[in-house]
């Protein structure tokens, strides 16, 4: 088991949770290397879009979380990015490139819909390229998955990582489609042991 933790990384609860199987813990390091490199199609901002949107609509704080502390900064996202992408819209006065709007809006219609409209598609492929278009689709698949893990295991936020109430409510007019209720808050009992 210490050898594939240290595959993935910092010694995050979910590495450890996965690491109880060898095996599964392999197959999800070889998918995860993919989108976390830098032979992933999408920018390493788009890539933190995808998922930040994604386990912010799913209300997987601990997954939201983790990304956010850890690239938030090297996705060059300020401050009202980062809570609209919480709980804002991809029509938020502070999305101004059509590339960021694009992916957003495929984010949002992926987890409200799981399909895209044409007109969605079109805008999202004329943004990043029919392959960027598919590794998003499969990136926000992927972190749908990570977020069931993290939500019914019910991980409580790793050390130093925000939480959805450190976020303030946005300014801006429009809809506000508020996350999920918050299964991995750190008051919620693990459901499952880590290590």
């Amino acid at each position: 088991m210490a050898e594939v933790l240290q595959a993935f990384g910092p010694p995050l609860d979910l590495f450890r949770l996965f690491a109880r199987r060898p095996a599964r813990a392999r197959g999800i390091l070889g998918w995860g290397r993919y989108y976390l490199s830098r032979d992933l199609t999408l920018t390493l901002r788009d890539r933190e879009l995808v998922i930040l949107r994604t386990t912010a609509l799913l209300g997987a704080q601990y997954e939201w979380g983790v990304h956010l502390a850890s690239y938030a900064d090297k996705a060059v996202l300020d401050h009202g990015q980062i809570r609209s992408v919480t709980r804002g819209s991809f029509d938020d006065q502070c999305w101004s490139d059509p590339r960021d709007r694009a992916v957003l809006r495929a984010v949002d219609e992926l987890c409200r819909r799981h399909d895209l409209s044409d007109a969605t598609w079109q805008v999202l492929v004329k943004a990043v390229g029919e392959d960027g278009a598919i590794d998003l689709l499969l990136l926000c698949g992927w972190y749908h998955a990570i977020s069931f893990v993290a939500l019914a295991a019910r991980l409580p936020n790793e050390p130093d990582t925000p939480a959805f109430a450190d976020i303030e409510d946005r300014s801006e007019p429009g809809p506000v489609p508020e996350p999920a209720p918050a299964a991995s808050a750190p008051t919620a009992k693990p459901r499952v042991r880590v290590t």
